[in-house]
């Protein structure tokens, strides 16, 4: 049974506390949030938990076998770096610290005792990007051309990050699971129309291995909500729609075939058009299967797909957008 202590109660810690404290292999000893409303909410919903204002009860408790960090991301360090220290396991929820080098430590200390360093990308837990791996995996999709992503809403906005720190991580650690570390080089633009200073408006282009390029477009101030990604491929193209809960993931039969009988200077395409299904995608609660996996990679003593060096890998992403913000849209090659 392993013995979970929880810091941050604010937008996705309910979510967190709730599905840690469901697992049969899991114990909620204690939920830690400074503000006095959200203990007192944690309190009614949990009331054989013990809830505190101290983080340190958490991350240096000898009743505490994991800690599960749901706090500002400029927090993230500090916290994860003490409870691994204390020897610790440790979930931290995305993005995983503010700088790549904080995530570079936190990998040594997990390393060097052993502990599981795991980041919260629960999108890869969705049915949906589960049959989307799947799919990829087989080649189903052929050679990928393109990732094209749209994330917009109206809020939530922020107050320690730009839209692109708060909404990309999705999209990358999705790539990243796709694909593998293969993104080479990022190009950003944004804008923010407010007095932080923070971008709420943001277009964000990376280039992968093989050609791929992949497009995301990232917005706070949008009168509707779309979730919707298209990936194109050689074989077939696929669009995700995250808010369409009949027919999340479409499959086309569609595509150009390319013929050169002309010579070089004469390229012939040719339209190809073919049915459109859409598969049978699970909707079991992606968090549910997440605690699940964290359980058993602690158990089998094996590193979880979305570990440390998976979460370092976005953050690199992301420092590299925030260097190509800073000169108007600059191409900055990504660190190893």
């Amino acid at each position: 049974m392993l013995r979970v202590g929880l810091i941050g109660y604010g937008y996705w810690g309910p979510n967190l506390a709730r599905n840690f404290n469901s697992n049969r292999d899991c114990q909620l000893v204690r939920i830690a949030d400074m503000t006095e409303k959200r203990r007192d909410l944690a309190r009614r919903t949990f009331p054989n938990v013990d809830v505190v204002d101290d983080a340190a009860r958490v991350t240096t408790a000898d009743d505490i076998d994991v800690v599960v960090v749901a706090t500002p991301v400029f927090t993230h360090f500090d916290l994860a770096k003490t409870a691994l220290g204390c020897g610790k396991h440790v979930w931290v929820e995305k993005p995983m610290t503010s700088t790549h080098a904080q995530a570079k430590e936190l990998i040594a200390l997990a390393e060097s005792k052993g502990l599981t360093l795991m980041v919260d990308h629960t999108f890869l837990f969705t049915g949906a990007v589960m049959k989307m791996k799947e799919l990829v995996d087989a080649g189903e999709l052929g050679d990928l051309y393109y990732f094209d992503s749209v994330r917009i809403n109206l809020g939530l906005f922020q107050h320690d990050i730009n839209v692109i720190w708060d909404l990309a991580p999705h999209d990358f650690s999705i790539m990243d699971y796709l694909l593998g570390p293969s993104a080479r080089a990022v190009t950003a633009n944004g804008s923010g129309h407010f007095s932080t200073g923070l971008e709420d408006v943001a277009y964000v282009t990376v280039f992968y291995d093989n050609n791929l390029i992949a497009h995301f477009h990232l917005n706070w101030l949008s009168p509707v909500k779309l979730r919707r990604t298209v990936i194109g491929g050689s074989r077939r193209m696929l669009v995700w729609d995250d808010l369409n809960p009949e027919e999340r993931i479409k499959i086309y039969d569609k595509g150009m075939e390319v013929e050169t009988k002309e010579g070089l200077y004469r390229i012939l395409a040719t339209p190809r058009i073919g049915a459109m299904h859409s598969p049978v995608v699970p909707n079991t609660e992606a968090l549910s299967l997440e605690v699940e996996y964290m359980v058993k990679s602690i158990a089998n003593k094996e590193k979880p797909f979305n570990d440390g060096a998976a979460g370092a890998r976005i953050i690199a992403m992301l420092e590299a957008t925030d260097e190509s913000l800073r000169n108007q849209g600059k191409l900055v090659e990504l660190k190893s």
